[in-house]
């Protein structure tokens, strides 16, 4: 009974590592027929949590620092409703990393990745317009309502995100001085209503 029990994790563990090889391979494949035909369920797989990329091999440095705050509204028995201040879920990130020498992935890069996502899918509007947009915004904002839960105790209904965009100055060459900043951008997402379970 225990070699069946253990026989059977085997075959079910070679199984799913199997299925998760052939799915990343397609995803990151050259656009062929099986993973056009597939794509969706290939995309189910694999985004957010299996997204591949290569910037180990190439790569692409941030040209700009994103400063993310949530703020919280919380509607009180008499309907009235309560808005909280900004709570800077950048800085907290930083704060778990610094002076960790073994940082957690979700402190470094989820919040920061999920942020890049959403602008890059929505451009200059908040409306989502495919699938993986519509995933990428509620993903955003289930981190959001996490963290600011982690962080800050409280009822709330609906949260919403300002993102400050501040250029990274190059060097000017001169010695140590920076060339003059490029101009600071704040966009303000929309309310995002929350439930509960989602946080």
């Amino acid at each position: 009974m225990l070699k069946a029990g253990l026989a059977a994790a085997i075959c079910l563990s070679l199984t799913t590592a199997l299925i998760h090889l052939l799915l990343v391979f397609l995803h990151v494949a050259p656009t062929n027929p099986v993973s056009q035909r597939y794509s969706q369920q290939v995309n189910a797989w694999v985004y957010p949590l299996f997204e591949q990329d290569w910037r180990l091999f190439a790569p692409n440095p941030e040209s700009v620092n994103r400063q993310i705050s949530v703020r919280t509204m919380h509607i009180g028995p008499d309907g009235t409703s309560h808005m909280s201040s900004w709570f800077d879920l950048t800085a907290a990130d930083y704060s778990a990393v610094e002076h960790n020498p073994f940082p957690s992935h979700t402190s470094q890069n989820m919040l920061r990745r999920a942020c890049n996502s959403y602008l890059e899918l929505h451009g200059g509007g908040d409306r989502s317009r495919s699938e993986r947009a519509l995933m990428i915004q509620k993903y955003l904002r289930n981190i959001a309502a996490h963290r600011i839960a982690q962080n800050r105790h409280g009822d709330f209904e609906s949260l919403q995100l300002r993102v400050i965009t501040m250029p990274i100055t190059a060097y000017s060459g001169q010695g140590d001085t920076r060339a003059a900043p490029a101009s600071v951008s704040t966009r303000y997402l929309p309310w995002w209503k929350v439930t509960p379970h989602r946080y």
